[in-house]
C-alpha cells in the first residue's frame, strides 16, 4: 500500500493509492504475452487511425494508435494504457524520422526550453492527444481525488511517457508513471540536455521507466541525446553483452519475471 490517508475540506477521508507490484502492470499491459493467466481484466483498446507523411506516405502506410481509458473504481485510479507494437505499419512508425519540433518553447525556471521528440512516435501521439485529454478530464472531473497511472510496454512506453508530459503540462497533474521495454521518446540540442532532464523530473509523481539492460529496444533511438524520463536499469544479474542484446524476444518480453524488481524501492506486495 501506498500513500497515505487525509482529510479533505468536507471532513472526508481520501482513498490512499495502492499499486500493483510491477510485474503485474507488465501482465495486464501486454495483454498475458507470457500466458501466466494473471491479469486482472482485459484491457479493451480504442483504435485511433491517422495519416502519416514523408516516406511512410510514398509507401502508402496509414497508421493506427491504440489506447484505452479506465477508472478503477476499487482502487480509484483513472488508468490510461498504450498498446505495443502490433503490425508492420507500428514499426514504420518506430523506424522512419528520428526528429521533430514538438513545442516552440516550454518556460521552465526562467528558461525557453524547445522540446524534440522522435518523429514516428510524436506524430503518433498528437493524433489522438486532444481526445486523451477530454477523456481524462471528464473522468477526473467526476473523480476529483482519484490517481492517475499511465502505462505501456515498448511502443506503448513512448505513448505512455508523451502522455504523462502532455497531462502535466497542460493540466498540472503529475501522473504515476509506469513502463516497461522503453524507449526514449524526447531529443535534446547539447545546449537543452541538462535543462531538459530537470524538466522532465517534474512531470510526474513517480516514474518507473524500466529497461532491462540486454533488451535492446530501451536504447532506441540509438543516438545521442535521446532520453526518456527516469530510466530504471533492471536486469544485472546477466551482464550486457551483444549476444543477448540481439534476442529482443528474451529481454524485451520477461518483465513479469518477479527477480528482476528485487529490491527496488517502492515496489508493492
Amino acid at each position: 500500500m501506498c500513500g497515505e490517508q487525509y482529510v479533505n475540506g468536507e471532513g472526508n477521508k481520501k482513498m490512499a493509492y495502492h499499486r500493483y507490484d510491477f510485474t503485474q502492470y507488465f501482465i495486464d499491459n501486454s495483454e498475458d504475452y507470457n500466458k501466466t493467466g494473471r491479469s486482472t481484466r482485459q484491457i479493451h483498446y480504442e483504435a485511433v487511425s491517422y495519416h502519416c507523411n514523408g516516406l511512410e506516405k510514398l509507401l502508402k502506410r496509414n497508421h493506427e494508435m491504440n489506447y484505452e481509458i479506465y477508472y478503477d473504481k476499487i482502487r480509484n485510479v483513472i488508468q490510461i494504457n498504450f498498446q505495443k507494437t502490433n503490425g508492420i505499419s507500428d514499426w514504420f512508425v518506430n523506424i522512419f524520422e528520428f526528429s521533430d519540433k514538438y513545442y516552440d518553447a516550454i518556460e521552465f525556471n526562467g528558461y525557453k526550453l524547445q522540446l524534440k521528440v522522435h518523429h514516428g512516435w510524436g506524430e503518433m501521439y498528437k493524433s489522438v492527444k486532444k481526445t486523451i485529454r477530454a477523456e481524462w478530464k471528464k473522468l477526473i472531473d467526476e473523480n476529483p481525488d482519484a490517481e492517475t497511472e499511465i502505462v505501456g510496454w515498448s511502443l506503448g512506453s513512448g505513448q505512455a511517457i508523451l502522455c504523462c508530459q502532455d497531462l502535466n503540462y497542460n493540466f498540472g497533474v503529475k501522473p504515476h508513471l509506469i513502463t516497461f521495454g522503453s524507449v526514449r521518446p524526447f531529443a535534446s540540442s547539447k545546449k537543452d540536455c541538462r535543462m531538459l532532464k530537470k524538466y522532465l523530473s517534474t512531470v510526474s509523481k513517480e516514474c518507473y521507466n524500466f529497461a532491462n539492460i540486454n533488451d535492446i529496444v530501451t536504447y532506441m533511438p540509438p543516438f545521442r541525446r535521446f532520453s526518456m524520463i527516469n530510466r530504471v536499469e533492471i536486469g544485472h544479474s546477466e551482464s550486457r553483452t551483444i549476444g543477448r542484446l540481439l534476442r529482443p524476444t528474451v529481454y524485451h518480453t520477461t518483465y513479469d519475471c518477479e527477480e528482476l524488481y528485487r529490491g527496488i524501492k517502492g515496489n508493492a506486495s
